[in-house]
């Protein structure tokens, strides 16, 4: 036994220091390729240091090995010194039988720099040199995935599928299934998926074809998909308000309903959770526990636009209109410039007979609603009560222009015309 294999033995019977130390003897004894040999094993033992230093020294005598350019370059990512890699590869020539692997090496570093369009430049160049090889056309696929590009991505997953399931442990199917997915095309992203879960059962691939599937408004098949994600991790926060969402879809409200509140166990803080509580109970004819939940979420979310105007409207079939200024006022301060508020605030004053105010809240909202019929409507008529014949005239004859079937409409205004 010679002593690298006696160096080998040793470190896999666990006499590491032995070990070490007898590999350590044979790169100052061994040849070049015994020493390019025990680069590699130093390599894989996870002392890239070691592994550099021998590598470097070599590369120095043999500056056109591409083999050992690629390697050094892989010890030098490995080291977090990427832009060393990159310059040792541009080294290699393109006459070299290993160029294509370099262009690919060079990709992959461009991307870890954000460099995404020398990235692409690079796979490109090696598509062109080597149309048909398939790991080139997956780079591009996760190129342009990765960057939400789905729709360049689609093609090439779709080449590689047609010669390999998978390529360095990736699920073709599934990614072709996210990127359809991503894209809207649900139907066919669930047979992807269908197709790439037998392969590969992986929580993430779960989710993503529950998500399909209710996207799809396949809510039963959803309902079972998203049931199995909670099975594997009941702590997948995200799945609680889809499933809900899909009993709710298929009327199970209060499977919709306890199904959230467990989505509460795991995320407590999660203002929408709380939101959809809010309307899982209200369906249920718990207003009140509704309340506490839209209160709950405006706690933790002060700027939550959908829990204050789910609160305004409670409020408003409660006829509490001092709460539904102050919750509209709140949302404002906190940065919601959504103009329903100013609405709500408008038609909440008109309430409590704030006439003044009301008039210059509706006159703030108008810009924003002078298309809204409802709006024109309940404007018109606190104008005309506020004695403004000239002003309601003016919103009365755009709502006729939006809606000429509002016969009540005309008339009033006819009969506008004939008090003036």
């Amino acid at each position: 036994m010679n002593k690298l294999s006696q160096a080998i033995d040793y470190i896999e019977q666990g006499e590491i220091e032995e070990g070490l130390k007898l590999l350590n003897a044979c790169v100052q004894e061994g040849t070049d390729e015994e020493k390019y040999n025990i680069a590699r094993y130093y390599h894989t033992l996870g002392f890239v240091e070691q592994a550099l230093k021998v590598t470097e020294e070599l590369r120095m005598r043999y500056e056109t090995e591409s083999e050992l350019t690629l390697f050094l370059a892989e010890l030098y990512t490995d080291l977090d010194r990427e832009d060393e890699a990159i310059e040792v590869l541009g080294e290699v020539t393109e006459d070299d039988d290993l160029y294509v692997q370099t262009l690919l090496t060079l990709a992959d570093l461009y991307q870890m720099q954000g460099l995404e369009e020398v990235a692409e430049q690079k796979l490109l160049m090696a598509r062109r040199l080597m149309p048909d090889e398939s790991v080139i056309a997956f780079g591009l696929g996760e190129l342009y995935s990765g960057r939400g590009s789905y729709a360049e991505a689609v093609p090439y997953y779709r080449e590689v599928l047609a010669e390999h399931d998978d390529i360095a442990g990736v699920n073709i199917s599934l990614r072709l299934a996210e990127c359809l997915s991503a894209l809207g095309q649900w139907e066919e992203a669930v047979l992807y998926y269908e197709s790439g879960l037998q392969e590969q059962r992986d929580i993430h691939s779960l989710f993503g074809y529950a998500f399909t599937l209710y996207q799809a408004a396949l809510y039963e098949r959803a309902i079972a998909a998203f049931l199995e994600v909670k099975q594997e991790d009941p702590e997948y926060a995200s799945l609680y308000l889809y499933l809900a969402e899909c009993y709710d879809k298929e009327g199970l409200f209060q499977e919709s309903y306890d199904t959230l509140r467990e989505g509460l166990k795991t995320d407590e803080y999660s203002a929408d959770l709380h939101v959809q509580v809010a309307e899982a109970a209200a369906k249920l004819s718990r207003i009140d526990e509704a309340q506490l939940e839209l209160e709950q979420a405006i706690a933790i979310d002060p700027s939550h636009l959908r829990a204050a105007l789910q609160l305004i409207h409670l409020f408003k079939q409660q006829e509490k209109y001092e709460e539904v200024i102050e919750i509209a006022a709140d949302a404002i301060k906190y940065g919601e410039d959504d103009p329903q508020l100013i609405w709500e605030t408008a038609y909440a004053k008109k309430q409590l007979e704030l006439y003044s105010d009301a008039l210059n809240h509706y006159r703030d909202a108008y810009t924003s609603f002078k298309d809204d019929s409802s709006f024109l409507e309940e404007y018109g008529y606190f104008l005309l009560e506020e004695g403004l014949r000239k002003e309601a005239k003016d919103v009365f004859q755009r709502l006729l222009q939006l809606d000429p079937t509002q016969v009540q409409i005309e008339e009033l205004l006819y009969n506008l015309e004939d008090l003036q």
